[in-house]
């Protein structure tokens, strides 16, 4: 597959779980890849693999949540593999809490990371598309971004925040040659859903198997997903033949969260 040959795609949280998975996934279809994430060994292990199917890759390490560190890593990615004119927003953080316990910085913290990394890497990557008129966008949001779960609360409004500013900003670039779309995964099988796991675990005493099947239970499938179909649909909205998806959010669970 090559319908990407040419293009350049910055893949944020693209050290491991999903956004490692998207990042080879549009890789194989031919694009080079800048992946960016807080770790830097994860990175490295990423960008030689994205080598290794033949494609160029950069790994910067950046916190999306800081603005000048997005500023500074887009000027490093332009000089060194050219404007990207693919753009997934993964980077981002779980945790779970009542209301009551959510605290300031829990809260402040999510939005940050969720959200305003998201803002912050679309606003600098636009004006490249707009000036070559195409453009993709995909915000890997969760179910969370349409429907409320219980003890999330801080992680649920960061994703709703994420949808909404995929719908908008979609609109405005409608007529563009530009798409903004959303995945929204229930439950994946990854380190994230590892921990959380972990918290069920603890905070109830169960087992993590049976913590696990919890999480299973979810789907009406009764699994996990997994990160390589939701690279296979990031691939699928970056795609020419997927020009006419735009503003839309697709879930990913299995059948539980519908429309």
């Amino acid at each position: 597959m090559s319908e990407l040959t040419g293009r350049i795609a910055l893949v944020t949280g693209g050290g491991r779980g999903i956004g490692r998975a998207v990042a080879l996934s549009l890789a194989s279809a031919g694009a080079d890849i800048a992946v960016i994430a807080r770790s830097s060994s994860e990175l490295e292990e990423t960008a030689a693999a994205i080598r290794a199917l033949g494609r160029r890759a950069e790994a910067i390490v950046c916190d999306v949540a800081e603005r000048p560190q997005v500023d500074a890593m887009i000027a490093r990615v332009k000089s060194a593999l050219g404007d990207p004119l693919i753009l997934v927003n993964n980077a981002g953080i779980a945790g779970g809490a009542k209301l009551a316990d959510t605290t300031d910085e829990m809260w402040d913290r999510m939005l940050r990371v969720n959200a305003t990394g998201a803002f912050y890497c679309t606003r600098a990557v636009l004006p490249m598309m707009l000036q070559a008129k195409w453009g993709r966008v995909v915000n890997i949001a969760s179910v969370a971004a349409k429907a409320g779960g219980l003890y999330v609360v801080a992680y649920t409004a960061s994703k709703h925040a994420l949808l909404g500013l995929t719908r908008a900003v979609a609109s405005e670039v409608a007529a563009r040659g530009i798409t903004v779309n959303a995945v929204c995964p229930g439950y994946v099988d990854t380190e994230m859903t590892n921990g959380s796991v972990a918290n069920i675990s603890k905070r109830t005493g169960r087992t993590e198997q049976d913590a696990r099947k919890i999480l299973e239970g979810f789907s009406p499938q009764g699994r996990l997903m997994t990160a390589p179909e939701v690279a296979a649909l990031t691939t699928y909205l970056c795609s020419e033949v997927a020009r006419g998806i735009n503003g839309q959010s697709l879930v990913i669970d299995g059948g539980a969260v519908q429309g």
